[in-house]
């Protein structure tokens, strides 16, 4: 396991900006419809770990199945950099799309496959 670091990221258009503490040695990459049809690579941290610096008027909530996370992209460009939801034992947390973390470079992580579809 590696080390947890301070990482800046965003949206595409950069009205969406904000800091995650997270450990990027492993990042996950689900399979279900939504996950795969839009390409991430995920990392899990609690909301304590998670600041948003700007853009929450820019922000649009989608939620699909259970409508437990609350999947939020720009409404400029449309990017999802990240949601919220809770784990299973109701601790708020935020799910980041490594792929909107600024100067992370491709192959510096593991990938880890979950099998979202099945479930």
């Amino acid at each position: 396991m590696g080390t947890a670091k301070t990482y800046c990221g965003g949206c595409h258009c950069g009205n969406v900006r904000f800091e995650v503490e997270a450990d990027l040695a492993r990042v996950v990459e689900c399979n279900c419809s939504h996950c795969s049809r839009k390409g991430f690579l995920l990392t899990f941290v609690t909301s304590d770990r998670f600041r948003l610096l700007q853009g929450e008027e820019a922000l649009v909530d989608y939620q699909f199945n259970r409508r437990i996370g609350h999947h939020l992209f720009c409404k400029v460009c449309g990017v999802e950099a990240f949601w919220r939801s809770v784990q299973s034992d109701g601790t708020p947390m935020a799910i980041v799309n490594v792929r909107c973390l600024d100067d992370v470079p491709p192959g510096s992580f593991t990938v880890t496959h979950v099998d979202g579809k099945s479930r």
